[in-house]
């Protein structure tokens, strides 16, 4: 006969789960506020190490502080500070080769004491690369062999046994972000330095330019301004995925107005009739706001949601269209109304 199934929420009322959880992110967040009232000279040092780099930033720990290391490196790999990550059991089986003598070592450990970090330091001092240890307490033989020690300080685990490391790695990743974003800032790392390391995903299309996620001109609709109504829409048409406006152009091919499908349904809703026969810059929309080519996607998309229009040209630097921007594109990057 099979075991009746224990309970998957234990002996812990809803209540107490929710004042248990919040018990622990308020004593993570408690040693946070400690740590960064704990900030010396030796953050700057560690700081001006990774500035001063000419070689590779390398990040090693073991455990979750070597998860946390990672983490660490990923972020100044994408903030604009070369690195790696390197497990400290395999760099004594090799992988010490990967580190050069420009380089700077980055050691997490919050004992200070792991056996398998403690293994490096020998190796580390003969290769003459500075290390900057992250670890609890400064006088460990981690911090008294770093050329710059970052002490955490007494740390309670927020872990009910005390053990399983948590409010420490919450602090390593803390730190580990200021140490990247500050370097970041001091090497100017900006939007166009961003989005060349982050060239994928929701992030990259954001950080992309408006060139990137345009239609171009030879998808887009682009009559003369001189045109009838009925001329611009007998000539134009055209297979395939259709924008809903017309880009209109004036004798020296630069963007004169906008003529959207909106703007042909009211000519009949109102009767319009004999607008048709007449040149379609009478009924144009003059003027239409535009993006510049070569500016950011981002800039744009918040043009579309403030003036809550559909379709936005991109022009070059002489005011000729050379694509459009329509809603349907970027849909995902409209930000909501607050409710």
């Amino acid at each position: 006969m099979m075991a009746e199934a224990a309970s998957p929420l234990g002996y812990l009322s809803s209540f107490e789960q929710i004042s248990y959880a919040r018990e622990i992110i308020q004593i993570e967040a408690q040693a946070l506020d400690k740590l960064s009232h704990r900030l010396d000279g030796a953050f700057c040092q560690a700081v001006a190490l990774f500035y001063g780099c000419q070689g590779t930033v390398v990040v090693t720990g073991i455990g979750k502080a070597g998860l946390i290391g990672q983490k660490i490196s990923a972020t100044l790999a994408s903030t604009g500070t070369r690195s790696i990550f390197l497990h400290p059991a395999e760099a004594v089986h090799g992988d010490l080769g990967r580190i050069r003598a420009d380089d700077v070592v980055l050691v997490l450990s919050q004992s200070g004491e792991t056996e398998e970090v403690l293994r490096l330091l020998p190796s580390l001092a003969e290769l003459h690369v500075p290390i900057v240890a992250i670890t609890g307490r400064a006088t460990s033989t981690l911090g008294r062999n770093a050329a710059v020690t970052i002490e955490l300080g007494p740390l309670k685990e927020a872990c009910p046994l005390g053990l399983a490391p948590s409010t420490s790695t919450t602090a390593m990743l803390a730190l580990g972000d200021a140490l990247a974003l500050v370097t970041s800032r001091l090497l100017c790392f900006g939007h166009a330095d961003f989005a060349r390391v982050h060239p994928a995903g929701s992030l990259g299309r954001k950080l992309s330019k408006v060139e990137d996620q345009m239609r171009p001109l030879d998808e887009c609709r682009v009559a003369g301004d001189s045109q009838t109504v009925r001329e611009v829409f007998a000539e134009l048409r055209r297979p395939g995925r259709r924008t809903g406006a017309i880009l209109l152009v004036g004798e020296d091919g630069r963007l004169s107005g906008l003529f959207t499908d909106s703007d042909l349904a009211r000519l009949f809703e109102s009767r319009r009739y004999e607008a048709f026969d007449q040149p379609i810059c009478q009924v144009m929309t003059s003027q239409p706001r535009t993006a510049p080519l070569g500016s950011m996607l981002s800039d744009a998309v918040e043009i579309l949601a403030e003036l809550k229009i559909s379709e936005l040209p991109v022009v070059d630097a002489a005011g000729k269209p050379v694509g459009l921007l329509d809603i349907t594109d970027v849909v995902g990057m409209i930000p909501e109304e607050g409710g």
